[in-house]
């Protein structure tokens, strides 16, 4: 237990004892989150090392150290924090660590901010004075694996929707149309003649008359029965990152695709073959 003396002269006490095992938790919480983020093996002994080591950063408090000072050490203590936790690979490796940490830390901390913010200050008439509750231990304690645990879910959730999205050239002759695109697993319509995939584009994008290119019919089911799909045979197709693949089947249809800003659907089979 320590004693200090808060803006208005006041003595203010400090468990230290206290706030090292909050510390230890939340450093915990924030290393599981990141291992949980970037799919990492860790042990449970590396996990309460790196957490131990981490909550030293608190007796940093007891010593007067200007600005600069303070952030080298704390980043000192962060670097070796994660090399304890997920061990020194390569300089690349560390450097996503500690990303990922002093992110999952800022949402965090502004977690905590706005719990202290709202629970810490009671109304006397117009006025607001500030208390210590220590509801708000409780609040950090219960609700910071929650909060942590949707957001690194979210994160996984908008990284893999986002992965399926391609930039798509597609060359007709000697015009050239580029679309935005998104793999759809689902989508594993081949012609039946060749079994060639069939990539499907919006019809509105298509700016050039469809009558200059050779055009191939082919019959698909639908939940109604069966139909027929107009395509054209693009010159090429190449997907940005990827590759591109000759005489590829583009599907025309009348139906905006509702996916935001996509124009093309691509095939799965379509970047196996590309890269096959």
């Amino acid at each position: 237990m320590s004693f200090f003396y808060n803006i208005y002269g006041d003595i203010v006490t400090v468990y230290i004892d206290l706030v090292l095992v909050i510390n230890f938790i939340i450093d915990l919480i924030l290393l599981i989150t990141v291992a949980y983020i970037l799919k990492r093996e860790v042990s449970s002994k590396r996990f309460i090392l790196g957490a131990s080591f981490g909550s030293l950063t608190t007796l940093l408090l007891f010593f007067k150290l200007n600005n600069f000072t303070l952030f080298i050490l704390k980043l000192l203590i962060c670097i070796f924090m994660n090399i304890i936790t997920f061990k020194y690979k390569n300089f690349k490796y560390l450097i996503k660590n500690i990303s990922y940490f002093y992110i999952v830390s800022i949402l965090l901390g502004g977690f905590m901010y706005y719990l202290n913010i709202e629970f810490s200050y009671k109304s006397i008439g117009l006025t607001f004075r500030k208390y210590n509750l220590s509801i708000n231990y409780v609040f950090i304690l219960l609700f910071s694996p929650i909060i942590l645990f949707l957001y690194s879910k979210q994160l996984k959730e908008l990284k893999i929707k986002y992965s399926n999205y391609y930039l798509v050239d597609i060359y007709l002759n000697d015009n050239i149309i580029s679309v935005r695109a998104y793999l759809d697993t689902g989508n594993t319509l081949c012609d039946p003649y060749l079994k060639r995939p069939i990539i499907i584009l919006n019809k509105r994008k298509m700016i050039y008359d469809i009558n200059e290119f050779k055009m191939v019919l082919v019959p698909y089911k639908t939940i109604s029965g069966t139909d027929i799909l107009e395509c054209i045979i693009a010159t090429k197709v190449e997907i940005k990152g990827i590759g591109s693949k000759n005489n590829v089947l583009i599907g025309l249809s009348d139906n905006n695709i509702n996916i935001e800003d996509v124009d093309l659907i691509l095939n799965t089979k379509l970047l196996e073959e590309i890269y096959a």
